[in-house]
């Protein structure tokens, strides 16, 4: 995928102390329109997200921009596919990376995938194989991942067929 568009938000200094920094949160329905322009600007497919939001939005997580009323500084979600997940939609306004932003969202969704029990996680990158392997996940061949997360619309026809493929085996947290 290519370098990401500048966000629309004003060019203005901004506060990125802890008192300031975005807090994480599980998505609304209501948050569809700005993840969907959030990824759209950081270059990323989309296909799919609607549904996944319309069906659970709260297999997204988001972070909303204190600077931007109505946008996102952050959005990540998973695509919950029988006992495995896509991790898909890891975006970042670029005035908010390098704060640890994304490592808090793919966080908190590894988390979530852990707490419903989940086997694995698997994703598809084009720019990101260096950044995902500090939460686990190592490259796989694209053809060793399950059948359901294959049918994904992300698999089929939203990423490339250059994208990495990723997994990462999940541990069912104690209920």
């Amino acid at each position: 995928m290519s370098t990401p568009i500048p966000s629309p938000t004003p060019a203005a200094p901004h506060d990125f102390s802890a008192a300031h920094a975005p807090a994480l949160r599980a998505a609304t329905p209501a948050d569809l329109p700005a993840a969907l322009r959030l990824l759209a600007a950081s270059d990323l497919p989309a296909a799919g997200v609607a549904d996944v939001f319309a069906a659970a939005p709260a297999d997204f997580v988001v972070a909303d921009d204190p600077h931007a009323p109505g946008e996102l500084a952050a959005v990540a979600g998973l695509e919950v596919c029988c006992d495995n997940a896509l991790l898909r939609s890891v975006a970042v306004q670029p005035a908010w990376r390098q704060h640890g932003l994304g490592q808090a969202l793919v966080r908190r969704v590894v988390c979530r995938a852990e707490e419903r029990g989940l086997r694995a996680l698997y994703l598809l990158t084009m720019t990101a194989e260096h950044y995902f392997p500090r939460f686990g996940f190592e490259a796989i061949a694209r053809d060793a991942v399950p059948a359901e997360i294959a049918a994904t619309l992300e698999f089929k026809s939203a990423c490339p067929a250059s994208a990495v493929a990723m997994a990462k085996p999940l541990q069912a947290l104690p209920s």
